[in-house]
């Protein structure tokens, strides 16, 4: 396989188009995510009426299959759906979803991160309980509020776990696939047209092996700089 291959996919408008797609994807996909998850595992990290109630709602998802879920939300995003059917019944109009430019990626966006939150949350509430109390108490002591013990204790001693969790979640995204090939197919307007989908499309669809190969190569880089930028903020971590 030639660099002529290469070079011809960055000369095509579409493959540039489907970058700026994945970007977009990522740059909403991982804070949401992660802010998510953080949130959920300090709720999680507390003693409420109702605490096992909140876990199942959370962790139910994580053992969903992808292709199971993909569907049940798939249904949920039809015009006649149950979101619209809530939608319409507080006087809202009813939205397109799946079949809009401009809303079927935060759609997948939403459809992915109720499978992917509670996945992250698991790891970061055990970052959370590895946390020594006596650094709260003694917080509390010197008069510290909610917000100062947040960013002075718990943000800290949960960099190794956030690093680990940022880095994976970007992975995890990156490679996604199912929701798209069910729902989208990448559609419309190419508005859904992540990279790993337009791999399997152009290799096993419009039977372009060269240029699929090309596209996996390109994939599998950024997945060892990434995975190589985690080893490095882990080993700093270590290191101080």
């Amino acid at each position: 396989m030639g660099f002529e291959n290469y070079a011809a996919l960055f000369a095509n408008g579409d493959f540039i188009k489907v970058l700026g797609v994945t970007g977009l994807f990522l740059l909403i996909i991982i804070p949401f995510q992660v802010i998510s998850a953080i949130f959920l595992a300090l709720l999680l990290n507390e003693r409420f009426p109702g605490l096992g109630i909140v876990r199942a709602f959370i962790f139910v998802p994580v053992a969903a299959p992808a292709a199971v879920a993909t569907v049940v939300w798939g249904v949920a995003f039809q015009p006649q759906g149950p979101i619209n059917a809530v939608l319409e019944a507080v006087g809202l109009p009813g939205q397109p979803f799946l079949t809009s430019p401009d809303q079927a990626l935060i759609a997948i966006i939403i459809l992915m991160s109720w499978i992917g939150v509670g996945y992250w949350t698991l790891f970061i509430v055990a970052g959370l309980q590895d946390i020594p109390r006596e650094l709260y108490e003694a917080a509390s002591i010197d008069g510290a509020g909610w917000w100062r013990s947040f960013f002075s204790i718990t943000i800290p001693n949960l960099r190794r776990t956030l690093a680990f969790v940022v880095v994976a979640d970007t992975v995890a995204s990156l490679i996604a696939f199912v929701p798209v090939a069910i729902l989208t197919r990448g559609g419309p307007a190419d508005s859904t047209r992540l990279i790993m989908y337009d791999t399997y499309n152009n290799t096993f669809v419009l039977g372009d092996v060269h240029l699929g190969q090309a596209e996996v190569t390109i994939l599998i880089l950024v997945l060892v700089v990434i995975t190589a930028m985690q080893f490095r903020l882990l080993g700093r971590e270590k290191e101080s």
